[in-house]
């Protein structure tokens, strides 16, 4: 029998009393149009591409699906590839792009742009399968530039360089990653100015981070930031504005790979001990009714039960440290959920009987970003940065040199843990979409001060059958 107790909040919370509640299901929330604020924001983490000039405007709905190629030669023997064309896919990853193919195959891309080097072309090759249009090629596809750099082995101090200041990193008179940068914003104006609706893309490691940081505006500090792993596929909508100019941005999927993302692992090719996964809510009675009536603290519905076994299922093999809840029903039932499927496998941390924080936030329909009072708004924002530093705080604990924490929360309180980590604004809370039941990750491989890697976000794999498929349309039920 598990007890249960209601710890003294991460915040001083405030209820927070809003007109329209929040449909999880839906991206739109995600997809509206962000106000420039008008003061400005201190981050430790400046963004120089907040301010960049926008990209091209377009007419209909984009989505974009970006796929990193499979494992190659060199990746499997740990060597800089850079923009060489040397290294052919391994089995390992020809599998990882058939299993990308299946993930993708209810899809009807209009267009598939990659890369024109092997290891990516080849790649493209597979998920594309008998599809009739050619693949088109472009060359700003090709990995980062690293010059002498990227077939050599004896560039010590470059290579220490490179890993620990990569966005100032200078080899042969060029600076790879602010070059990388200005590719992939030439990338996006080719891309948007295509007529086709739904991309395919497929790339490469480094020019993906580009690709993703440039469309939602954050600059070269964020390089190996956002992971890409082999096969991640990672989705960003676009949708026009009425007025037209640069559209709406929304990353509704970060790294979704062919294998399970808290399997042990390397993020961004170092160790990491400490973690913390973000686990949504399964679905409530309210996210699947039609209409927006909101009543308080609903319960999951037979399909949030689900979800929430399927993610206690994912996280089965892990030792958690502890998990975290806010005290909402539907949040509450989840959690426990986890912790039934811990104890059962015997896998249960001395402090892994599930505490319940009080992180309250209350739901929002879609567009609640633009429908928001800046009050409330700062609210969230408030209480999220208070929680995010007690979670950080639980990570520095030396006692465990080996750390995971997992904290259950409506999407909204997660887009806004998301962006504390990251160093960003409120602003940003519409440049991110998570569904009921994902899970997001985030590693620490060089310590909670050091801040964090985001491994993956909104992951829905692991729900099988009763996930949100990657490549349908979040918006107005529109078909892409």
């Amino acid at each position: 029998m598990l007890s249960f107790s209601v710890t003294p909040s991460l915040v001083h919370h405030n209820h927070l009393f809003l007109r329209s509640p929040f449909t999880v299901r839906s991206s739109l929330s995600s997809l509206q149009e962000i106000e420039e604020s008008k003061s400005t924001v201190e981050r430790d983490l400046s963004s120089e591409l907040h301010a960049a000039a926008p990209l091209p405007g377009i007419r209909a709905a984009k989505r974009v699906v970006l796929v990193r190629h499979g494992q190659s030669t060199w990746n499997e023997e740990g060597r800089i590839q850079g923009s060489s064309n040397f290294s052919v896919l391994t089995k390992k990853g020809e599998s990882q792009a058939e299993t990308s193919r299946q993930m993708l195959i209810d899809d009807s891309f209009d267009i598939c742009f990659s890369s024109p080097l092997t290891r990516s072309k080849r790649t493209a090759e597979i998920i594309w399968g008998p599809r009739k249009d050619d693949i088109l090629t472009d060359y700003d596809l090709r990995e980062i530039d690293l010059y002498s750099f990227q077939e050599s082995l004896a560039f010590r101090y470059s290579f220490r360089q490179w890993q620990v200041d990569a966005s100032n990193f200078n080899i042969d008179g060029h600076y790879p990653v602010r070059e990388l940068w200005a590719r992939a914003r030439s990338c996006w104006t080719k891309i948007l100015s295509h007529e086709s609706r739904s991309v395919l893309v497929v790339a490469h490691n480094a020019v993906n981070q580009a690709l993703v940081a440039t469309a939602i505006g954050l600059g070269t500090e964020y390089f190996r930031i956002l992971l890409q792993s082999n096969c991640g596929v990672s989705v960003l909508d676009f949708i026009p504005q009425a007025e037209g100019g640069s559209p709406h941005i929304c990353l509704n999927r970060l790294n979704q790979t062919p294998n399970s993302p808290v399997a042990a692992g390397n993020s961004g090719g170092r160790k990491t001990c400490k973690r913390i996964i973000l686990v949504c809510n399964g679905s409530t009675q309210v996210d699947s009714e039609a209409s927006f009536t909101y009543s308080v603290d609903q319960p999951m519905n037979m399909l949030g039960m689900i979800q929430s076994q399927k993610t206690a299922e994912l996280l089965l093999d892990l030792k958690l440290s502890s998990i975290v809840s806010s005290p909402e029903n539907a949040c509450i039932e989840t959690a426990k959920a986890i912790s039934r499927v811990q104890e059962a496998a015997d896998c249960l941390g001395a402090d892994c009987v599930p505490r319940y924080d009080k992180l309250e936030v209350a739901p929002f329909q879609p567009g609640w970003l633009t429908r928001l009072e800046d009050e409330v708004l700062s609210k969230l924002w408030n209480q999220s940065a208070k929680a995010w530093q007690s979670l950080l705080t639980e990570l520095s604990d030396e006692s465990e040199p080996e750390k995971i924490v997992v904290v259950v929360c409506h999407p909204a309180v997660h887009i806004a843990l998301m962006g504390h980590c990251l160093n960003l604004s409120k602003e940003w809370m519409g440049s991110f979409h998570l569904d009921a039941g994902s899970i997001s990750i985030i590693d620490f491989p060089d310590g909670p001060s050091s801040g964090g890697i985001i491994r993956c976000i909104n992951y829905t794999a692991h729900l099988g059958r009763w996930s949100i498929p990657i490549t349908k349309s979040t918006v107005d039920d529109e078909e892409f």
